[in-house]
């Protein structure tokens, strides 16, 4: 795969009525919560559970980096484990990759407050527990940046389920991704459509490579085989004409999928204030694996 420089692209899509759109009011921004990271693995537990009430069911997930030794260069990533995953060792857990942005790492999620968020919703039982994967992209402008695609497809997912109690299929497995990590994201929905049921575009911002025959890929997905999408940008997002000139062409074809457009711009504030609606949106698709997709109502 060449490597995925970023450029403005351009085209012209019918708009049919195959998403829905919302504008919600202006958020309020607050404190990004800064969780703490341990950098040793946990091995695979052997405790037997208790018969009486576990007190982990109040406590924070766990968050633990690690690195492929395998890979070249090394893929570092981050794994959040929900409450409880040591005390429950029956149980197994669907999983969501979230990809970061240019120039950060694998902890960006985390300094949004993506942790804290899923901690949230496993306390207040909205969701079922789920474990959260943030691999880090960090060589993007160096040529082991070219790699980060085939690195995360065949090296860290397979790792994944097979070290981890995950429940290793496509409906439940989603796929997210942030402005750079949005433009891997629609890459991978794109390409990989077999691999994930649910994806997730922040802000993306789309490769030139995938730009140049974007409605080539778009119409070689089977019809049945999209996951469940969702888009968002702020209304002050530099490449707001580009996603959305993306999310018309997604219309075009009549691919089910949500499109959020915030008060915001392309920045840490913006995807603080939504990372709960995120995750809890990315994990309504564990609840309901029956219907990977959504349903989309009409464009007003």
């Amino acid at each position: 795969m060449t490597h995925p420089r970023i450029i403005a692209f351009a085209f012209c899509a019918a708009a049919l009525s195959a998403c829905s759109v919302f504008v919600p009011s202006n958020p309020t921004a607050t404190p990004i919560p800064s969780p703490t990271v341990t950098s040793s693995a946990t091995p695979l537990p052997t405790v037997v559970p208790s018969a009486t009430p576990l007190s982990c069911l109040t406590e924070t997930g766990g968050l633990t980096r690690r690195a492929l030794q395998t890979s070249k260069p090394e893929q570092e990533f981050l794994i959040y484990l929900p409450p409880c995953y040591d005390q429950k060792p029956e149980q197994r857990y669907p999983v969501l990759y979230l990809m970061h942005g240019l120039d950060y790492k694998d902890d960006q999620w985390v300094n949004l407050g993506a942790a804290v968020a899923a901690d949230n919703l496993i306390h207040s039982a909205e969701v079922q527990p789920f474990i959260m994967v943030l691999p880090d992209d960090r060589y993007w402008n160096l040529p082991p940046g070219d790699g980060f695609g085939d690195r995360l497809l065949h090296e860290v997912i397979p790792f994944i389920d097979q070290n981890y109690r995950t429940l290793a299929d496509r409906d439940h497995r989603a796929l997210g991704g942030l402005s750079r990590g949005g433009g891997w994201a629609i890459h991978m929905a794109l390409t990989h459509y077999e691999l994930f049921a649910t994806v997730g575009l922040h802000s993306p911002v789309i490769f030139n490579n995938d730009a140049a025959v974007l409605q080539r890929l778009v119409a070689a997905v089977p019809s049945g085989s999209w996951p469940r999408l969702w888009i968002d940008a702020g209304d002050r997002d530099g490449e707001l004409g580009k996603i959305r000139a993306f999310e018309a062409l997604l219309t075009a074809y009549e691919v089910p999928h949500v499109w959020g457009m915030y008060t915001g711009d392309h920045t840490d504030a913006y995807w603080h204030a939504h990372v709960t609606e995120y995750l809890h949106w990315y994990a309504e698709a564990f609840s309901d694996t029956g219907s990977p997709s959504p349903q989309a109502a009409a464009t007003p």
